[in-house]
């Protein structure tokens, strides 16, 4: 069986989206820690599109 690499680490979220994202955990009752993994990989493709604030080629479009 493979062993889960599990480890903690804060994240900070403003108090509102916080109960809502309790409310969803209690409505499927599921972990809060579930709720945020699963959306991580439903998000992730859409957020990788956004540019790196490290992007050479984004410096002309932002301003200085």
């Amino acid at each position: 069986m493979a062993s889960t690499d599990k480890r903690k680490q804060s994240l900070y979220f403003p108090e509102d989206m916080i109960e809502e994202i309790s409310r969803e955990a209690r409505r499927q009752d599921r972990t809060m820690s579930w709720i945020m993994q699963q959306a991580w990989k439903i998000a992730r493709t859409e957020i990788m599109k956004y540019p790196s604030i490290n992007d050479p080629d984004d410096q002309e479009r932002r301003p200085l």
